[in-house]
């Protein structure tokens, strides 16, 4: 008998859902039965996505443990929280080295530190704040209390040139999946990570350009020659909260790709 755990009624905690792949991940918990906090720094577009799964929006910075305080507890009024997705994160581009050689064009450190700040830290606040609520929860059979998944990138193993910060804290959330996992495994949380490929997001824009750039961007995937889809990398967020026995791992969902240097 295949072991599951039970999602339908429960509370989630999703960041970064106004768009892109945490919008997909709210839809098909909301289609699950789940009630979703819609968190993310993007309040129309939170709000609007919350209306329309019959969810509730909460206004978080994951760098404002007080903004990821309130998110968890308006989740626990809306049902048993057992579900965090981390998606929030930024990317940012730059060389380590600037190409005059002075030190004035080196990359921008704090740039570096926003990006790790955000990606790796804020999933990390939010890991610690969630499966402490979920940890005063009554557990399901077989000891189950919750499941939480964060949203990594294949930039953590293929990070291509002036990738340095983004791969850094991506690198960081795959490097404190099994640490964590073994830590909340005393309160019966599971805690697995997703590392997406090239997905087609918002953040390639519209309109031809756009369109040729992403054509580009397909010849390095393997089989299908596509980008992938939100809803695909949904799926597998929702496999990862549900199967009981998945723990402590990442998984890549790129098609098969490799990134090459640049």
């Amino acid at each position: 008998m295949l072991a599951r755990m039970e999602i339908t009624g429960v509370s989630a905690v999703v960041t970064g859902a106004a768009s892109g792949i945490g919008a997909a991940v709210a839809r098909l918990l909301a289609a699950e039965g789940v009630r979703v906090v819609v968190a993310d720094v993007q309040d129309d577009k939170g709000r609007a996505l919350a209306e329309e799964i019959g969810g509730a929006f909460a206004h978080v910075d994951v760098t404002s443990t007080a903004d990821v305080v309130a998110a968890v507890e308006k989740a626990e009024s809306l049902g048993t929280l057992r579900v965090l997705v981390n998606s929030a994160g930024i990317a940012s581009a730059q060389r380590t080295v600037g190409r005059d050689g002075t030190l004035e064009s080196a990359a921008d450190l704090e740039a570096f530190r926003r990006v790790v700040t955000i990606n790796l830290v804020g999933t990390y606040d939010c890991i610690r704040v969630a499966a402490t609520a979920m940890g005063r929860t009554e557990p399901l059979e077989g000891g189950e209390r919750g499941a939480i998944v964060n949203l990594a990138s294949v930039a953590a193993f293929d990070g291509q040139i002036g990738q340095a910060a983004y791969s850094a804290s991506k690198g960081g959330i795959v490097g404190l999946t099994l640490p964590v996992a073994r830590d909340l495994a005393a309160i019966g949380v599971r805690v697995n990570t997703v590392a997406p490929g090239l997905v087609d997001t918002p953040i390639y824009g519209e309109g031809e350009e756009s369109e040729a750039f992403k054509a580009n961007l397909e010849r390095g995937v393997l089989f299908p020659r596509r980008l992938g889809r939100p809803e695909e990398l949904a799926s597998m967020v929702l496999e990862c909260l549900r199967n009981s026995y998945m723990n402590g791992e990442t998984v890549r969902v790129d098609g098969g790709i490799r990134m090459q240097p640049k």
